[in-house]
């Protein structure tokens, strides 16, 4: 395992017990929001990156019941798959907007809970959802011409071989590396999925094939800050083992009407930016790390905090994860970035420093390479994104 990296000069290496009281307020904050800033400029500059998208949610049907998710639901009642022509369609208007990336996002495994998943896929040829998201990033590959971003829930290496042909990059959160949280009342819960030993163990299943990989911390689902500071060590220490973490994402928990976490608390911008400026100083200059700039009104508070990108953002397409929270428009976004003193850059699902051949198959990359300027930036941006 390589070493976690340290801090300039003036402030702690880094170290759980110091992170989880800063996360607290303790200590010295201020310091901490100014190694952060200083270790973003250092490993990133004044560029802050986002990846424009369609959001298809490949399927909204999931064995796992999580306390806080609208996103999953059952059959009659919202859940179902997406049918290939649909998925296609979404795909061609995102490229006829200039987006670069088909988010397919996913619940675990339905098959193993509804029959009705199970049978959608004996129609279309598929052994189980991984073999469909593998159809369809092939069909959106080949057909819409995007480069496929799949959350494809947890995996093995074997089906991991399988999508990386056609997968430009995936994501996998951590979440929480407690597993406190899927006792009988958390809200991880009847939630096999969650283990998260198994997902630490699909994220090295992705690693191992050599995928770009995004993953991240929910903050604010009934963490402890000790929890919230092992995670990110977790991370940090995944990123060192493996080289393959190409981003980290900072989200916050939204409560969401019609589930059992409705009524809890959600984590303060105040808050949420002490994360993301504890998981810069723990994750280092290199990491690309992301705040969702959609589930916050004033988001351009975390480039204070360290942050270098704010994730897929849609022309087209809502966040079915996050419904109830728009994304900004993109002139918006270019335009309260570029006031804070940062210059945007639109990128492609896999981040310039992944775009080789150690990362990218071999008949992706040429595709992706086709995509890109010389800095490894997306050529093109939506009609929307007026760059100034």
């Amino acid at each position: 395992m390589g070493v976690i990296p340290s801090p300039a000069v003036g402030f702690p290496a880094p170290e759980p017990g110091l992170a989880a009281a800063l996360l607290r307020g303790a200590g010295d904050v201020a310091g901490l929001f100014a190694v952060a800033r200083r270790l973003r400029d250092e490993g990133k500059g004044r560029v802050v990156t986002y990846s424009p998208k369609v959001f298809c949610p490949l399927t909204t049907l999931c064995r796992d019941r999580c306390a806080y998710c609208t996103f999953a639901a059952p059959p009659g009642a919202g859940g179902r798959y997406l049918e290939p022509e649909e998925a296609l369609d979404l795909a061609r208007r995102g490229a006829a907007l200039a987006c670069t990336e088909a988010l397919l996002t996913l619940g675990d495994r339905p098959e193993d809970r509804w029959p009705a998943a199970r049978e959608f896929l004996d129609r279309h040829g598929c052994a189980s959802t991984p073999d469909y998201v593998a159809l369809i990033a092939r069909a959106v590959v080949e057909e819409a011409g995007l480069f496929p971003h799949a959350n494809p829930g947890v995996l093995d290496e074997v089906e991991v071989a399988a999508l990386r042909p056609w997968c430009a990059s995936m994501g996998l959160m951590l979440e929480n590396i407690s597993p406190r949280l899927m006792e009988p009342g958390m809200p991880h819960h009847g939630c096999p999925d969650k283990d998260p030993a198994r997902r630490m163990a699909a994220l090295r299943a992705m690693a191992a094939q050599r995928v770009p990989l995004t993953t991240g911390v929910l903050v604010g689902i009934g963490e402890t800050p000790e929890e919230l500071a092992d995670s990110l060590f977790a991370l940090a220490g995944l990123a060192a083992e493996t080289g393959a973490v190409q981003e980290v994402i900072v989200q916050n928990f939204r409560a969401k009407a019609g589930t059992p976490m409705s009524r809890a608390a959600e984590p303060t911008p105040q808050y949420l930016a002490r994360v993301a400026a504890v998981a810069r100083w723990v994750l280092g200059a290199e990491m690309n790390l992301q705040v969702p700039p959609n589930l916050t009104d004033r988001f351009e508070v975390y480039l204070d905090a360290g942050v270098n990108d704010w994730g897929g953002v849609s022309p087209l397409t809502p966040d079915w994860v996050n419904p109830e929270a728009p994304w900004p428009h993109l002139g918006e976004l270019r335009a309260r970035t570029e006031a804070a003193g940062f210059r945007l850059r639109t990128r492609l699902p896999v981040y310039p420093g992944f775009l080789g051949p150690e990362w990218c198959d071999p008949e992706l990359l040429p595709r992706l390479r086709a995509a890109a300027d010389d800095g490894g930036y997306a050529l093109t941006s939506p009609p929307g994104d007026a760059v100034s």
